[in-house]
């Protein structure tokens, strides 16, 4: 009761941004801030414990840092909270001298006395990799994206060697750690805060009012509506040029183009394609396009005694119209996936030959499958347009026709989350999602979704684990000569073509339309960037 008490207390003086977006209100945010829509559920503001969800990855850039980031020029890590690092002979221990002079939030429930050190790092790591850590199991105690990239296995040790020097062990040289530290999952808590939680018995507010060192901090969240950020005005790479950020969680599809359009929502991500044409017309607001790293594509439950034959997995493959999916939902901003990888992959492999339309093929397959009568499929589809998805259940529709011509009636189920007993209990065949890389490593694409260890995680949708994927991830990952890497990298999307886990449909573009008086955004192909350098010009009189 004590917890549940605290939390409606901080929650206290909220207001929904649907249906009382009064004149005021909305002044004031012009005045001193902006309003971010972007559709989501929100059931954390710790991106540790969650799965990829693009909108806590744009709220957590603002609340929290990370070690280092992908900077979005070179597309390498590069320095955050740690300003340097250094990596011995073997390539197995890594040091990371942190930034002087990192405040944590002040809040309503915390007040920090120190600026960030090396326990912080060694907190934020050891609560994932520990399951003796006092907070491991709190609030789930799951951290899927971790451990579908088996972490606890990659990092043997994390350590302070003294104030502001952190160093972690690894159990073998591996060419991914540096971008594995630079995700949206690898965030920095306060040991301070944790602790002073952990003496009054509510460690659970750790993830739900959140501290963090970035350039703005929890104010005020009502769930499913709105979440309200305020400047963090000691942030430690200067205060803010704005006091406040609101984001507009409420909306879908045409709801967010209205909103644009009203100047109820200063920035639009993920526009749907259709209203592209509206947004470049109209003068008073700005589209950005950005090359994403990321692909859609259907996970199969290979779980599902039907769909653990391969070759229907390939018939379903060959029976889905890419170009229709192009043109219709993507309109023409997208292309077709050959591979899961994206061709600005350094490690990209195009062989066209796994990856065609070709119904009569599909229909052969089915049938040296022993499939003579129409089967069922349902295949579970999300509500949220993505960057790599604009529209899915207009997706999720053509290849429901696609389907059908070949004898396979696809039952459509749309809902906000997943259920994973849903999938295991194998009452979902096909899930229509995909993936937004955190980094230019093709590990990032790779392991996280089809490894063994993203099985067990419940992070595979397709629920497919296969030793010689993962044998080669391993040697890609350990080996430093960039020709043997690529050959791997080839050898493994070689692989995914043949067995066909998962179908790749297209890789998306990443567009931002915002308010024209406002600048300053960072856009990258990975990452959501701090909103610390926005600012609003002022209107002419």
């Amino acid at each position: 009761m004590k917890i549940i008490a605290r939390i409606l207390m901080a929650a206290t003086g909220l207001f929904s941004l649907v249906g009382c977006y009064d004149a005021g209100i909305k002044q004031t945010i012009h005045e001193t801030g902006f309003v971010y829509c972007e559709s989501g559920n929100l059931d954390t503001f710790n991106p540790q414990i969650s799965d990829e969800n693009s909108i806590l990855e744009a709220i957590s850039a603002q609340i929290y840092d990370r070690l280092l980031i992908i900077d979005p020029i070179t597309q390498k890590p590069s320095s955050n909270l740690a300003s340097d690092w250094q990596i011995d002979e073997t390539g197995t221990v890594y040091t990371f001298t942190l930034q002087p002079n990192v405040a944590f939030h002040t809040t309503d429930l915390f007040t920090p006395t120190r600026f960030l050190n090396a326990n912080d790092v060694v907190f934020s790591f050891n609560r994932i990799l520990n399951p003796d850590n006092s907070f491991h199991n709190v609030n789930s105690g799951h951290y899927s994206w971790f451990d579908s990239i088996n972490f606890s296995h990659m990092v043997t040790e994390v350590k302070a060697i003294n104030p502001h020097q952190v160093q972690f062990i690894l159990s073998s040289a591996d060419n991914t750690f540096l971008s594995s530290l630079a995700t949206s999952y690898a965030v920095i808590h306060s040991e301070e805060y944790a602790q002073q939680l952990a003496a009054s018995d509510e460690k659970n507010l750790i993830d739900f009012l959140p501290v963090g060192t970035g350039p703005f901090k929890l104010s005020q969240f009502q769930k499913n509506e709105m979440v309200r950020l305020k400047r963090h005005d000691d942030y430690w790479q200067g205060k803010a040029k704005m006091s406040q950020v609101v984001f507009d969680i409420s909306s879908r599809g045409t709801g967010s183009l209205a909103k644009l359009l009203r100047q109820e929502c200063d920035v639009v991500v993920n526009p749907i394609s259709s209203q592209l044409p509206i947004i470049i017309k109209n003068d008073e607001l700005t589209l950005y396009s950005q090359t994403a790293t990321n692909v859609a594509f259907i996970a199969i439950n290979t779980q599902n005694p039907l769909l653990q034959d391969q070759r229907v997995r390939k018939a379903l493959n060959f029976a889905i119209d890419r170009s229709s999916l192009i043109n219709s939902v993507y309109y023409n901003s997208g292309i077709e996936a050959k591979s899961i990888l994206p061709p600005a992959s350094w490690a990209y492999g195009n062989d066209s030959s796994f990856i065609r339309y070709n119904l009569n093929y599909a229909k052969g397959l089915l049938r040296e499958a022993g499939i003579k009568e129409n089967i069922e499929l349902t295949m579970w589809v999300p509500l949220d347009n993505n960057s790599y998805n604009p529209s899915p259940k207009k997706s999720a529709e053509i290849i429901q026709s696609d389907f059908a011509k070949i004898g396979i009636k696809l039952k459509i189920i749309t809902s906000d989350l997943l259920s994973r007993n849903e999938l295991a209990e194998n009452n979902i065949d096909l899930v229509l999602t995909g993936w937004n890389a955190n980094s230019s490593d093709p590990d990032t694409m790779l392991r996280p979704l089809l490894s063994c260890n993203a099985k067990q995680a419940g992070f595979g949708l397709a629920n497919w684990c296969n030793e010689e994927f993962d044998f080669l991830l391993d040697l890609a990952k350990e080996t430093n000569q960039p020709r043997y890497r690529i050959n791997l990298y080839r050898q493994i999307q070689n692989l995914l073509s043949e067995e066909m886990p998962i179908i790749p449909l297209a890789h998306g573009v990443k567009y931002q339309a915002n308010q024209s008086s406002l600048s300053g955004f960072t856009l990258s192909p990975f990452n959501t960037y701090p909103f610390h350098r926005v600012v609003r010009v002022k209107e002419e009189k």
